[in-house]
């Protein structure tokens, strides 16, 4: 009796280890493909609608060349609501678990806009960390944002995917677009060479122009003393003083502006971990 009875407990105890570990081996599955390893989205998702069909289409097609060409998922999302969650990370979310990101270090760039509170977001992965600085994001929302402020969402969508293209290139060439990036501004030899040209040009035409009115004036020759060019009696001779004697100082306070707007000075990017444990950069705001 006594012995059914202990061996009636290690069935019991085998069965409750056997469904722990059960239970475990099923649980592996579900945490692995929390973030997917391959894209289940395509890289335009218009849940929003603000597209037309052929609009679509088209922009559709540039991301996948962008993306295909720069070897980094170029990605652009458009939700009514955002479910509660902020821009930034409602971004980071859909990024990371719906499986974006291009090669072994999952690289991306995906632009968010949520409808019901008019806020939009830019979140970055992998080699876009690296190619989107905080300044080049900075530059990118000066271009795009005054076409989402009017609604022009297509044109907004365009200019992001082209600033993309360009800030990829020039990661890709060994210089991101950061805050010590001068290319669109001329060096000084430049500077000093059209300068002296500029001189010679306004010489030459002052010159030509002299030349040709002093031939004009046939009748007037050089005179030795400079009486010969006053004429009698015109010339009156005054005297004026002036005397200091006191004066008023008015002084006033400016405030100083010590709030920041936007980019604090510092270059590379800045990142923040996501609900998924990953580290993204990224950038977000209003329209």
């Amino acid at each position: 009796m006594r012995e059914n009875k202990i061996t009636r407990k290690i069935f019991t105890l085998l069965c409750v280890l056997t469904l722990i570990v059960g239970l475990s081996i099923l649980n592996i599955p579900v945490c692995a493909e929390e973030i997917p390893q391959d894209r289940q989205l395509p890289r335009l998702v218009d849940d929003a609608d603000l597209l037309a069909d052929s609009e679509e289409q088209e922009l559709n097609i540039e991301l996948d060349e962008i993306s295909e060409k720069q070897q980094c998922d170029v990605v652009v999302v458009t939700e009514n609501s955002l479910d509660g969650k902020s821009a930034q990370d409602y971004a980071d979310d859909f990024f990371d678990y719906n499986g974006y990101g291009y090669g072994d270090e999952d690289s991306g760039v995906l632009f968010l806009i949520g409808m019901d509170e008019r806020k939009w977001a830019i979140t970055t992965y992998g080699y876009g960390i690296t190619a989107f600085t905080d300044y080049g994001l900075e530059y990118m929302e000066d271009e795009f944002l005054s076409y989402l402020s009017d609604g022009e969402y297509m044109e907004a969508f365009s200019k992001y995917a082209t600033l993309c293209d360009d800030l990829l290139t020039q990661a890709r060439d060994g210089h991101p677009y950061d805050v010590d990036c001068d290319d669109d501004k001329p060096d000084v030899f430049t500077m000093i060479f059209w300068g002296v040209v500029d001189l010679l040009i306004g010489f030459v035409v002052a010159f030509i122009m002299a030349q040709v009115k002093k031939s004009k004036l046939k009748s007037v020759k050089n005179q030795v003393a400079a009486n010969a060019y006053k004429k009698q009696g015109s010339m009156k001779v005054t005297t004026k003083e002036d005397r200091y004697i006191n004066s008023i100082v008015t002084k006033r306070l400016i405030p100083r502006d010590d709030e920041d707007h936007g980019h604090s000075g510092g270059g590379g990017s800045t990142t923040h971990v996501s609900s998924s444990g990953r580290s993204h950069g990224g950038r977000s705001g209003g329209f």
